[in-house]
């Protein structure tokens, strides 16, 4: 048999290999880019995406878009992927990795074309990517939490275009409070409510719960709340095994029910001695259980989830009890109030004025789901970028003003180096003006004529010439408060980089033939 005849894979599997695998790699990559480049910049278009039940999502979020378009070309996969890094490293700037990786492709298909080695493409960007991190360093500003100015800019710039820009200086602010008062993201939780105007959103030095309380006859507030939080039910346990009690009086049977109730009343005596005037429990609560708590002016909330739970153990200080009759007053938390409180119609418990609470809560406001949404990712960008610039230390100007000028500096080292690498380089250079020439065209404003300009100011020496997609003008980024922590840009160069590099190494593509194409 000639080696020609020789097959080592299935008949049935599709292979394609050489310059073949990676023109079709390097489109699949390209056309995600290409879907979230409108959404890029405060004038950024949304995408409403459908899900198979009819549910309607509208967002300019990148990470959020490519998560619902089911994206099934391997290729493309590895793209998205660099969204969902970006989104875990930093929470924001994912359209911005995956539009630059997007062009990063394109640049490099260019250099294929002239029978440029994949080799030589990958050293060079992988050049440009350290050259890059490295003029970021020497531009970038040092900010500590207490330029609190700084950070309500930052936050201010994450929500410009994602649908809170009307009540940005509001949010900003209470964005900045909550990460100065806890700087690690999972400290800070982000609870919606549809309902009035995002302009009345609040920060909450506690918890939010979606419960109310399970009697009438309880208070409605507490204040100098005692919080006992119980992983136990307030009710008769159902035997583990089939049992069957045999009645055969009448007076027994009503001896039955005086021990059930019995026993609760003891368990609603072991709250009560504790001091506890708050119990909040992740099971049920029995019907008798409740008016004996509110006899004792106790207010009750049941079936907690787990995750509110350990919020308001962050919050309160209290330990989850998981045996009554080891409950003290040592496991209770404290809260200035426990209230019931109105919210569009609908019941929720307030947990206030906590003591030094290790865990805070934004509640947002809007007209419609759709809006609420929107305005909560906003927030959680906002939080991930104050949080991100308190860690690095270091911020940037936005509006463009960084890539023009990393990659005017680019075309100056590229000249430096000798070999093919060179081409490269400035084919690196070349793809980060995708960014302010992609803000410019979503503003409606000549992109050619815009870059020229932005280009020239570079040129004379103002580092943090970006554009304003508002007035269409050329302004300095860092005065008008267009701001960034450097991990935005720097993990998105790293990431992009690194996914071009991978794709652009493929030669050779081999999958079981699941569906005829």
């Amino acid at each position: 048999m000639s080696e020609r005849e020789m097959s080592v894979i299935p008949e049935d599997a599709l292979r394609q290999s050489g310059r073949l695998a990676q023109k079709n790699n390097i489109l699949a990559a390209k056309i995600v880019a290409e879907t979230i480049r409108t959404t890029l910049g405060p004038k950024g278009m949304d995408k409403m995406l459908v899900d198979q039940s009819g549910n309607v999502t509208v967002t300019n979020d990148g990470v959020t878009i490519l998560k619902e378009m089911q994206i099934e070309h391997p290729a493309a996969k590895m793209v998205v992927e660099v969204a969902k890094t970006q989104e875990d490293e930093v929470g924001d700037g994912t359209t911005t990795a995956v539009v630059f990786a997007g062009e990063l492709l394109k640049q490099a298909e260019s250099l294929l074309e002239k029978e440029v080695h994949p080799t030589i493409i990958t050293k060079g960007y992988q050049l440009a990517a350290a050259k890059s991190q490295d003029v970021l360093k020497n531009m970038a500003k040092h900010v500590t939490i207490a330029d609190v100015d700084i950070l309500q800019k930052i936050a201010m710039t994450a929500m410009t275009g994602k649908g809170a820009e009307s009540s940005k200086e509001t949010l900003s602010k209470i964005v900045v409070d909550a990460v100065i008062a806890h700087p690690k993201r999972e400290s800070i939780r982000v609870e919606k409510k549809v309902g009035a105007e995002t302009s009345q959103s609040e920060l909450i030095k506690g918890v939010v719960l979606d419960k109310v309380k399970v009697h009438p006859g309880m208070p409605a507030s507490v204040e100098h709340a005692k919080i006992a939080l119980l992983n136990v039910p307030l009710e008769i346990r159902d035997t583990e095994i089939d049992a069957k009690i045999s009645i055969t009086e009448p007076t027994q049977m009503q001896q039955f029910l005086d021990m059930e109730e019995s026993m609760l009343k003891t368990m609603v005596e072991q709250i009560a001695e504790s001091g506890a005037n708050v119990v909040l429990c992740q099971k049920g609560i029995d019907d008798v259980a409740q008016y004996l708590l509110s006899k004792k002016g106790i207010y009750a909330a049941r079936r907690v989830k787990r995750s509110d739970v350990e919020a308001i153990s962050k919050a309160t200080g209290a330990s989850i009890v998981t045996n009554l009759a080891d409950l003290s007053t040592t496991d209770l938390g404290a809260a200035g109030r426990v209230e019931e409180v109105m919210v569009n119609d609908e019941a929720m418990t307030y947990i206030r004025n906590c003591p030094n609470p290790k865990s805070v809560t934004i509640l947002v406001r809007g007209s419609t789901e759709h809006v609420i949404s929107e305005v909560k990712r906003a927030l959680e960008d906002a939080i991930g970028d104050v949080i991100c610039a308190i860690d690095s230390r270091y911020v940037v100007a936005g509006a463009g003003a960084c890539e023009v000028e990393i990659s005017k500096q680019l075309h100056v080292y590229a000249d430096s180096l000798s070999g093919k690498e060179q081409l490269a380089v400035k084919a690196f250079s070349l793809a980060l003006d995708i960014l302010p020439q992609t803000l410019a065209e979503n503003a409606g404003l000549d992109p050619i004529d815009v870059l020229a300009e932005l280009k020239s100011k570079h040129d004379e020496g103002e580092k943090w010439a970006g554009i304003n997609v508002f007035t269409g003008k050329i302004m300095d980024a860092f005065v008008e408060g267009v701001l960034e922590p450097i991990s935005i840009k720097s993990q998105a160069i790293s990431s992009a980089t690194e996914v071009a590099t991978m794709i652009l190494r493929i030669d050779d593509v081999i999958a079981a033939n699941r569906t005829e194409e």
